[in-house]
């Protein structure tokens, strides 16, 4: 009698596994590029740079997910449908350090702490394993839960339009933005009597903008959306699972019919690119942001270890310790990967997990064959910047369907949760969900905590550039510091010898004379 193949290890035929694993790379894809856009911009990078981050990350992206679902020795690889992506988790850290040094010096430096975070996770990973025994169906539940709430303002974002950027709900008012240019014009006329403008003065949005919850973004949406349900409610067999992959076929053909979906880009990008390692030079470590980032990868893997125990769930197949050492272990492998090819902190993608949920297929070598188109994009940019140019209206009609399924899975592990005779129970899903929800109720309440680590990290680089500069001068050169260098032409420098300053451009003042 032969024994059946879990689902999680079904292997099915090539053309279904390209057609579901081009699935869930579609779900991720925004969620893929967005961090080195971000983290591009901060670094003050040229487009065709933060072009070839695009690349890299997605690149990555496909190396570890094919690591993480197909496994790699005994050490690497949880074995689950996992599709593995930048986290945004890390972005706060990154986008500091980038703005602290811009350009090839500050990449060198973020990339060598991302290389040396990636190696002390793949070091604490088995001990980070050890908390499974914390995660009982209440804690993982409540956590699942909070996930797919917090995803849910992504998808409704996507619909609607970002709290920032071109469709942010507000603008500025052209006729302010007009005054405050030629303000600044007349300030910096010579000899104007208008005060310069104070640096970093903006104008706050006040006018609504028109492409706000644009009725025709709503409407590609309602449609993708209802396809979705449509074709789940009334399909069988394989055009079930890929339900949402049709639907966003529909939703970028009307999109493209109304020309909100245009081919610029795709014209544009080159048809082959390499990624090779360390592009912007030799990675440079510095301590202080290294155990910021390390602390970051914490914080990851405990995420990490939620979407971990909710595939579990939604896969029948139960892990232990080793399993998650091992899918945390490619957390930080991953990482490392991302620092040498010039990319950033990976971790599984949440809106995956609720793919899962949605198409009901469990095997992971779905997801294996998205790490493999992943990796093609990566070296193919046309190919790429097709699949940028969806637009996220399209992408906001599935969101809903799968962060909702994802709250669903949370509150289906609850519901074997003992509310009746135990009353802490609810009390701690109550406070965690409170808790939970004020990163996106009030986005901005780390402004008011002290940052130690971003701004001992600015000093002590800050110090080590000093330093590097000086020990490239000469031995007979005089040496100056950072003050004396900002000091105006004329005024006496200080000496390195203790001695007070000689002024020859000034005649010598008494000083029991001097006034005061």
């Amino acid at each position: 009698m032969t024994q059946s193949v879990p689902p999680v290890d079904e292997r099915l035929t090539n053309g279904k596994l390209t057609v579901l694993g081009l699935q869930h790379v579609l779900v991720m894809y925004a969620g893929a590029i967005a961090v080195p856009l971000i983290v591009g911009r901060a670094l003050g990078l040229s487009a065709e740079e933060v072009t070839m981050l695009i690349s890299a990350d997605l690149f990555c992206c496909g190396i570890v997910t094919f690591i993480q679902s197909f496994g790699v020795t005994q050490w690497f690889g949880i074995r689950l449908p996992v599709m593995m992506g930048v986290t945004f988790a890390a972005v706060g850290p990154m986008v500091a350090i980038a703005r602290s040094t811009q350009g090839h010096e500050g990449a060198q430096l973020l990339f060598g702490t991302i290389i040396a975070a990636g190696i002390i996770s793949i070091i604490i990973a088995p001990f980070v394993s050890r908390m499974l025994r914390f995660f009982p169906p209440l804690v993982t539940g409540t956590i699942i839960a909070i996930i797919g709430i917090t995803l849910m303002r992504v998808g409704i974002n996507w619909i609607f339009g970002n709290p920032f950027g071109p469709t942010a709900p507000s603008v500025v008012n052209p006729e302010y933005a007009k005054w405050l240019s030629s303000a600044a014009a007349a300030a910096g006329a010579p000899g104007s009597p208008i005060p310069a403008i104070p640096k970093g003065l903006s104008i706050l949005p006040s006018v609504p903008n028109p492409r706000y919850a644009d009725l025709t973004g709503l409407g590609i949406a309602a449609i993708v959306l209802a396809s979705i349900l449509i074709i789940a409610k009334y399909a069988k067999g394989f055009f079930a699972n890929i339900a949402v992959l049709l639907g966003i076929v529909i939703g970028a053909i009307v999109a493209s019919a109304m020309g909100i979906m245009t081919f610029e880009k795709v014209a544009k990008a080159q048809w082959v690119d390499i990624v090779l390692p360390f592009h912007f030079g030799m990675p440079i470590f510095e301590p202080v942001s290294i155990i910021t980032m390390t602390l970051v990868m914490i914080v990851v893997m405990i995420e990490s270890t939620g979407m971990f125990l909710a595939l579990s769930e939604m896969t029948g197949k139960k892990i232990d310790k080793k399993d998650l050492a091992r899918g945390l272990r490619t957390d930080g492998l991953g990482t490392l990967i991302g620092g040498i090819f010039n990319t950033f902190p990976y971790t599984s993608f949440s809106q995956n997990v609720g793919l899962v949920a949605v198409t009901g297929v469990r095997s992971r070598f779905v997801c294996v064959a998205g790490g493999i188109i992943l990796v093609i994009l990566g070296l193919l940019p046309k190919l790429a910047a097709l699949v940028e140019s969806l637009p996220t209206v399209v992408l906001g009609g599935a969101g809903i369907v799968m962060f909702g399924m994802v709250i669903a899975t949370g509150i289906r592990i609850l519901a074997d949760v003992d509310f009746k005779t135990n009353r802490h129970n609810a009390m701690i899903v109550a406070i965690s969900i409170g808790v939970g929800m004020i990163p996106m109720v009030a986005p901005n309440f780390p402004s008011g905590c002290p940052t130690p680590f971003i701004r001992s990290s600015n000093r002590a680089f800050c110090l080590r550039r000093w330093r590097r500069c000086c020990s490239t001068c000469t031995s007979t050169a005089p040496r100056t510091t950072p003050r004396q260098r900002s000091m105006p032409p004329g005024r006496p420098k200080p000496d390195n010898t203790g001695k007070k300053p000689s002024t020859p451009h000034r005649p010598q003042v008494n000083e029991a004379k001097k006034p005061g």
